[in-house]
């Protein structure tokens, strides 16, 4: 038997039955029951070793399986969609792809267990290249409620989830997608706009103000550098601020709103900051 269906035989008892699935792993193709009155959001994103993440020491196949989901619950977030199922595709090395194949598994299963993710189904394959994780993560919304860019509007205010810079010191591989923070802004105010930041603040609010036709003006004093990001400037000289600006995959979220519901957000007891 090959790595594959060894890794099939092991993770197939493992996955949870769930009320969403009709049809769940095991068959050619699963089938969904999509919430009633709502619209289905689809996002995929593909990691692969050497250029998303190296194993080894300070990255195991287990933090390599959160990220995978993770990156895309938190697409689902800047569209406050909530999370409904994941399909997993991994293209494993031939040799010790087994113990690879199962550190993923349980990275992912773990972060879809938090947020309430159905493992749908997926595919593996075995090469002699490196590692793949292709994960695909599917979400519902009320229809006309999804969360898009090219919604700010002039005189909006900018609010970010949280901190931004020094990323690669480890929350890189621990994402922490915005669900919650996403599900409850939306029951709080209307957002004009929205986008979570995986390349970099600077980078993603410039997409974010082109999807809009509009631009934007920020304070420097008033971005939200996190201590990862001081860390950094002091190991390589480059300035906090300019981490904060530029190093991405903070997946924190940037939204914009009217100045009323933007103060409303700030008195909460929430760590948003206004930029």
């Amino acid at each position: 038997r090959g790595v594959e269906q060894e890794f099939l035989d092991w993770l197939m008892p493992r996955l949870p039955a769930d009320a969403r699935l009709e049809i769940g792993p095991g068959d050619d193709a699963a089938v969904l029951r999509p919430p009633a009155g709502r619209r289905t959001v689809v996002t995929v994103d593909m990691l692969t070793e050497g250029v998303d993440f190296r194993l080894g020491a300070g990255c195991d196949p287990c933090q390599v399986g959160h990220k995978a989901l993770a990156v895309g619950l938190s697409d689902l977030a800047a569209m406050a969609a909530r999370p409904e199922a994941a399909v997993v595709a991994v293209c494993l090395p031939r040799r010790g792809g087994g113990t690879i194949a199962r550190g993923i598994a349980d990275g992912i299963s773990g972060l879809a267990a938090a947020h309430g993710v159905a493992l749908a189904g997926g595919d593996t394959n075995a090469w002699d290249g490196p590692v793949v994780v292709s994960v695909t993560v599917l979400g519902s919304v009320e229809p006309g409620a999804a969360w898009r860019r090219d919604g700010a509007r002039p005189g909006d205010r900018i609010l970010a989830t949280g901190r931004f810079g020094g990323s690669i010191l480890g929350r890189h591989l621990a994402v922490r997608p915005r669900c919650a923070e996403a599900a409850w802004i939306a029951r709080q105010v209307p957002v004009h706009a929205a986008i979570d930041v995986s390349d970099g603040l600077s980078l993603d609010l410039a997409r974010l103000m082109t999807a809009s036709g509009t631009g934007a003006l920020i304070d420097l004093d008033r971005v939200p550098v996190h201590p990862d990001a001081e860390r950094l400037a002091r190991e390589d000289g480059t300035a906090p601020l300019d981490h904060a600006l530029a190093d991405g995959e903070d997946f924190e979220l940037l939204l914009t709103l009217a100045p009323d519901a933007a103060d409303r957000l700030l008195a909460a007891d929430r760590p948003f900051a206004t930029l």
